[in-house]
């Protein structure tokens, strides 16, 4: 043993206990008077101590620090049992230490190694022990549907009536968006032999100034999120900026592209550069182009950037000159004035019926004076409006003249439509009237429509009824994709017409979609929520609708026992930031000058993507994610007199927002401005621990969950954005849904880890992974061409998440095999 060394490292110890001793003293003894735990500053005051004793009697500093440890790990273990990262989070920072403190240089009497060290290396010993017992604690609900249930594929698929088992022909295949395919070529008998038959790339990439969205005047998200259609032998999609392609399905050639050229002023004022699809339509038999050809007898529509609905001939790409003007319709007519980046769309229309249904996204946060959120329906050959639907018009559904204006700020519908063509009916999911956050001037017709499902004719647009999932949504809990149909069993052996509406809070509504009445055996329970707290200029509902029918995906509300970070001194703000916090449980509402936890939060549980439903075995597969955001209002005229933030009256653009303004929702025309971002400590890790991500299979007929796992990995996801990581499985957050096959295979990418992933929809469990070259936040969707079945998912990431970003669409069949030609 070197003396000199002894020398340095023993007092270097002593000095670097002492300043973790006096952080945890000082931070602990504030979560004491905050009303929090006591363990933080016993740690911080006994590190001090044992610091201080260090200088004159080694060995009894080492036994205090040992004492300590063991009366850490206890404490662990009472407050959070056996949980790998519960204890991973308390006892980590400690154990290193220890290990720190039994190197032979430090703290040394002259003794031997084991008579100095003994106590410490007991202690380290003890937690280590429950840190490796605590791995063995599983998150998964582990159960298998029946072999008989499994085997229940060949039932009458009403949803999916008139669509071949071959193709994909809408978003969710069906317009019934149950995600699920007919294919069986793919088991989990063979599903390892699944290799890449093709990959091609869009050349659409993110640009320079395209990245990460950190507030909502800051830059673009750019994310490919597209789910191709099949129609035939032909693949349809749109990357982020609105280029439309054709591919070919059984080689992945590109067949033709159309770039739409959006107007570089929208595109630099949009905030997400998404589309998340295309649709199809084919006229009747007898069509004839303008110059008497049968060009655009099939046409693909998809939305353009710059506020327009675009036709192009499916053969050709052309655009489909009998369309609006020269193809292109403008979705700015009859909503007034429209700043840049205030409406857009980034999901395909609904093509149902003879007509083009499709609301937009309405900017969040930025005024009460918004564009209209209603719903328009036009003719596909001639572009011309056909109805529109407005919440604020007497009456709702009506054909506005060349002139008129719809009215102003209604909530809109930003997500997938979805209908049953035999009922007449079309589902649209909404979202509030602008801002979010406050509803002080909310009027009637807004509270009545916003965050709900509302099923219109689709030949006029008339309501026909409305099912609420929010009142009074004052947390962004708009509805992101409209309901997936599919028939269940009633008490009498009957089948009910059902829909399930999924949401961001992780509920499950299951409604008759022919009323919008709850289904018997399915209710619906209106639960008292947190009322205190409200702005005094606002109002809340002191109830909430829960669905109770089917098992709930919603977290439990936050303990401060569940805070978490990398280290013990990062896991001690996210405890002070807690009990700083207003937070009584899901829906605590915004307080004015106080910050205000939100979860779950508008990022889901589940967002865009749904839930997947397979219609014969009457199986709903979910993924969702799980982190809390902050939010707090503050009165605006402060940041304006400070010069921060600029006034603005709604005319012309918005003006670009200074300084700290960057982070903030302006909320124009309210009182109040909102900080609004998600719960990370100073680290950049999250403060509500794993598990991050779950995905989970529930049986709609016994109501129960059949099975549920973590899903995702750290892989991807380090500190401070990084890509570099060990690959925990914490479960990951995750955007994109998942394809359901009749074989029995499930695919999902979605996950920040960048991987695809096929599970067996009996049991959940993962029978087969491929590694993406960038994130795959999109949901997949399958196909059959020339006797193969393929598996096709877009790859280009997600700004928002922070995965790598590309322009990959990959191809996936049995050995790599393309399908062979026909015979």
């Amino acid at each position: 043993m070197s003396a000199s060394l002894q020398r340095v490292m023993s007092p270097l110890t002593s000095i670097l206990l002492a300043l973790v001793g006096l952080f945890l003293l000082g931070g602990g003894g504030y979560l004491l008077i905050l009303g929090g735990s006591w363990f933080y500053a016993l740690l911080g005051l006994v590190m001090l101590a044992a610091a201080g004793i260090s200088f004159r009697n080694p060995l009894l500093a080492a036994r205090l620090y040992a004492a300590l440890l063991l009366v850490a790990t206890i404490w662990s273990v009472l407050e959070v049992g056996f949980d790998i990262w519960g204890l991973e989070v308390r006892l980590f920072t400690l154990v290193g230490i220890a290990a720190w403190m039994l190197l032979p240089w430090v703290w040394r009497t002259g003794h031997n190694w084991v008579s100095d060290k003994r106590e410490l290396l007991g202690s380290a010993a003890i937690a280590m022990v429950a840190i490796i017992a605590s791995c063995f604690t599983s998150y998964s609900i582990n159960g298998t549907l029946p072999a008989d249930r499994m085997a229940a594929t060949n039932q009458s698929d009403l949803t999916a009536k008139d669509t071949p088992d071959a193709d994909w022909p809408a978003y969710g295949r069906t317009v019934g968006g149950d995600r699920y395919s007919p294919l069986a070529q793919i088991t989990p008998a063979n599903v390892s032999n699944l290799k890449r038959a093709w990959v091609t790339r869009t050349g659409d990439v993110q640009k320079a100034d395209e990245g990460v969205v950190a507030g909502p005047d800051q830059g673009h998200e750019f994310n490919l999120e597209v789910t191709p259609i099949k129609v035939d032998d032909t693949l349809y999609l749109c990357t982020p900026h609105n280029w439309v392609m054709a591919l070919d399905a059984k080689t992945g050639k590109v067949k033709w592209k159309f770039d739409p050229k959006p107007a570089a002023a929208d595109l630099a004022a949009n905030v997400y550069l998404a589309c998340r699809g295309v649709s199809y339509y084919k006229a009747a038999d007898d069509y004839q182009a303008p110059d008497g050809s049968k060009a655009c007898q099939k046409r693909i529509f998809s939305p353009v950037g710059d506020v327009r609905l675009l036709a192009v001939d499916a053969e050709t790409g052309k655009p489909c000159e009998d369309f609006g003007e020269h193809g292109f319709i403008s979705l700015r007519q009859y909503l007034g004035h429209v700043p840049h980046g205030f409406h857009f769309v980034t999901s395909p229309p609904l093509v149902v019926k003879d007509r083009v249904v499709l609301g937009g996204w309405i900017f969040d946060n930025q005024a009460n004076f918004e564009p209209s959120g209603a719903i328009r329906a036009f003719n596909p050959i001639t572009g011309e409006i056909e109805w529109a639907w407005d919440a604020g018009h007497n009456p709702e559904n009506w054909k506005p003249g060349p002139n008129d204006e719809l009215t102003r700020d209604t909530p809109n519908a930003w997500g997938v439509y979805t209908a049953d063509p035999d009922l007449g009916l079309l589902y649209i999911p909404t979202g509030n009237s602008p801002p979010d956050n406050w509803g002080g001037s909310r009027r009637p017709f807004d509270d009545a429509t916003s965050s709900a499902t509302i099923a219109l004719d689709i030949e006029t647009g008339e309501r026909r009824w409305t099912f609420q999932t929010v009142h009074h949504d004052l947390w962004d809990m708009d509805l992101a994709i409209g309901p997936s149909m599919v028939d269940l069993p009633g008490p009498n052996g009957e089948n009910i017409p059902a829909l399930i509406q999924s949401t961001k809070r992780g509920e499950f509504f299951v409604l008759d979609r022919r009323t919008g009445k709850p289904v018997p055996g399915y209710p619906v329970e209106e639960r008292p929520v947190p009322t205190a707290g409200v702005a005094a200029d606002d109002h809340v509902s002191p109830t909430q609708p829960f669905a109770v029918g089917l098992p709930s995906l919603t977290p439990p509300d936050l303990k401060e026992s569940d805070m978490w970070g990398a280290t013990l001194l990062d896991q001690m703000i996210c405890r002070i930031q807690f009990r700083q916090s207003a937070y009584e449980g899901q829906f605590t509402p915004p307080h004015v000058g106080k910050t205000t936890i939100v979860y779950p939060a508008f990022y889901g549980v589940v967002d865009w993507q749904g839930a997947s439903i397979d219609p014969q075995r009457k199986l709903l597969i979910a993924n969702a994610s799980y982190l809390p955001f902050r939010i707090r209002l503050e009165h605006r005229q402060k940041a304006e007199n400070a010069g921060i933030l600029p006034k603005w009256n709604g005319q012309g653009d918005k003006p670009e927002a200074k300084g700290d303004a960057l982070s903030v929702s302006p909320d124009y025309g309210t009182p109040y401005i909102a900080y609004t971002s998600p719960w990370l400590n100073p680290l950049q890790i999250p403060c509500k621990g794993p598990v991050w991500g779950k995905i989970t299979a529930i049986d709609l007929v016994t109501k129960k969950i059949v099975w549920q796992h973590p899903v995702g990995t750290t892989r991807d996801t380090g500190p401070f954005r990084t890509h570099n990581n060990l690959p925990l499985p914490t479960g990951m957050y995750n955007i994109g849904g998942s394809v359901l096959t009749k074989g029995g295979v499930s695919f999902m990418g979605a996950t920040a880890d960048d991987y695809l992933r096929g599970f067996d929809m009996s049991n959940g469990k993962v029978i087969w992974r491929d590694r993406l070259p960038a994130g795959g936040q999109a949901t997949p969707m399958s196909y059959q061409i020339d006797g193969k079945q393929y598996v096709v998912i877009a790859a280009g990431g997600h700004g928002g998440l922070g995965t790598r970003s590309g322009d990959y669409i990959i191809a996936y069949t049995l050995n790599g095999e393309q399908g062979a030609a026909a015979h």
